[in-house]
């Protein structure tokens, strides 16, 4: 077994990042002729989590091993020596895994708040261990009581699938004062006969729902960026085509939108052998979706029951496939029992989804959607009236081709999620704005010997502004790009499938909070650069 290396992920979305830690510096190996049967542990380029320097204290969160779909339960219990504020939590989830076995996803619950979802890398014969790290501040006010856990990461084991993921999850907590951003309560929905609400305090003065949407279960809705109208003759099909959108509503109105993340899992793409060393963006550590509901909050604060629905759009009636577990961040006004207010604006643009396929030799499906929200509110707090507007709009390009057979089969598709947040109370107004762009362009296709080759790009790109009176004060942009393209034989046995691959990763974070900048390759799971530098 090589050596492990962390596995690190950016919690979140805050990409203002204060101090980011260096990698290690460039390694080099002999690379085989192809895979074998051990190959390096899984490595990303993404920074790891900064720690402070103060007082720690670790608590042993779960400690399974999934063989079937039996979830782990548990109890936590706060830690003792680090008192009951903290500046920074973070997650840390150990995992190891021998012989064959499918990627599979996982979710861990403390107190029915989703703290982390997650999905595992296909193992070696010899086996692999992997680590993820997580930022789960925004969790503190769920950590300071015991709480039940919840753990689950499906699988299966039988005389073919050998594979028993063995993981352990831990909590590090460092004493401080905890920062302004972190909320007072995080909430979860409530399963009603009306449907699932959400009762927030009656002093809530900002309400984000965060939502862990995936597009998962192994059947089409895994691969939705591929969908297909009809009358194409396609295997996955879908009336409107790729286009997913998904959409938080309050009472029925619609409060919020979102671009989902096209996560490729480790057995993406008909080709494990593109993610056994590095994955792709985000697979190990899935972040959620973000909704500023503070609009809503004069609404929310009537100490009543509202309802809260989250659904994507563009999925067949009927269809199973997507996941989309809810927490909501709520912070409160000290200085107040009950803050009144109201929603004054709510603009919703018509879904433009327009999804064609042209019949030929190659066939096509060219599709070209997009939707627009902008909401506005007020609440009255301590501190004065504070108006809250958000603007949201979508965008995706896709062109999808494939042949007959499906032996040929490629897609180039953009997607785009532009958010504008303005808070203006007292003093000047202060806007957030996030471009948010994710990119895929890839193709599979199977030659007349039998070989399945794969060549795939993805990008994970972010650009974040900060501005007071017009003024710019912070911003950060994030480019996380990933290139593979690997080779093996179908229909053989594991032995003889004479795999060959190379996998890169380039993450490169810079902006007024600092620059981070790593670069990955790895041949037939040979690790064989790791640079960093700014």
């Amino acid at each position: 077994m090589r050596s492990r290396i962390v596995m690190s992920m950016l919690a979140g979305f805050t990409l203002l990042a204060g101090v980011l830690l260096g990698a290690a510096p460039a390694r080099s190996a002999d690379v085989p002729a192809e895979f074998g049967t051990d190959w390096h542990d899984p490595v990303t380029a993404a920074p790891p989590v900064t720690a402070p320097h103060t007082r720690s204290c670790r608590v042993t969160l779960a400690e399974a091993q999934f063989r079937d779909f039996t979830p782990y339960k548990g109890t936590y219990t706060p830690p003792k020596g680090c008192g009951d504020r903290w500046s920074k939590v973070v997650l840390r989830l150990d995992g190891k895994v021998k012989g064959r076995q499918y990627d599979r996803l996982g979710y861990l619950h403390v107190g029915g708040v989703e703290i982390l979802r997650t999905s595992t890398p296909e193992p070696s014969p010899d086996g692999i261990e992997w680590s993820v790290e997580k930022d789960v501040t925004r969790y503190s006010s769920t950590f300071r009581e015991p709480r039940d856990v919840d753990m689950l990461i499906g699988n299966v084991v039988d005389d073919t699938y050998t594979g028993v993921i063995d993981v352990k999850v831990t909590l590090t907590f460092y004493a401080g004062r905890p920062a302004a951003t972190v909320p007072d309560r995080v909430l979860t929905l409530t399963d009603t006969d009306a449907g699932t609400t959400l009762t927030t305090p009656r002093n809530s003065e900002r309400v984000v729902a965060e939502v862990y949407a995936t597009g998962s279960g192994g059947g089409c809705e895994e691969f939705w960026y591929l969908a297909a109208p009809d009358p194409s003759p396609y295997s996955c099909k879908a009336a409107g085509g790729p286009y997913r959108e998904v959409q938080v509503k309050v009472d029925g109105q619609l409060a919020g939108i979102a671009a989902p993340f096209p996560h490729v899992w480790t057995g993406g793409w008909s080709n494990p052998f593109l993610w056994y060393v590095v994955p792709g963006p985000r697979a190990f550590d899935v972040r959620p979706v973000e909704y500023d509901l503070t609009p809503y909050a004069g609404i929310l604060d009537d100490g009543r029951p509202h309802r809260v629905e989250v659904s994507v759009v563009g999925v067949p009636a009927g269809q199973t496939g997507w996941s989309a577990p809810v927490n909501v961040l709520v912070w409160q006004d000290a200085g107040r029992a009950h803050v009144t207010g109201g929603l004054t604006v709510h603009k919703e643009g018509d879904v433009r989804n327009s999804s064609t396929y042209t019949p030929g030799s190659d066939h096509r499906v060219d599709t070209d959607a997009g939707h627009r929200l902008t909401v506005a509110g007020y609440v009255d707090t301590s501190h004065g009236r504070v108006t809250t507007t958000v603007g949201r709009t979508l965008a995706s390009t896709s062109v999808h081709r494939w042949t007959d057979g499906e032996t040929t089969d490629g897609l180039d598709a953009t997607w785009t999620d532009d958010e504008s947040v303005t808070i203006d109370g007292r003093g000047l107004a202060r806007t957030t704005h996030t471009h948010r762009t994710y990119t895929m362009s890839g193709t599979t296709a199977t030659g007349a010997d039998n070989r399945l080759r794969t060549v795939l790009t993805l990008g994970d790109r972010a650009a974040v502004a900060e501005t007071r009176g017009g003024r710019r004060t912070a911003w950060s942009r994030l480019d996380d790009t990933y290139t593979g393209d690997a080779t093996y034989t179908l229909d053989v046995p594991r032995d003889q499938r004479h795999a060959v691959g190379t996998t890169s990763e380039r993450y490169r974070l810079h902006g007024s909070g600092g620059c981070y900048d790593r670069s990955l390759t790895a041949v037939q799971g040979v690790l064989t650069e790791d640079d960093s530098g700014c």
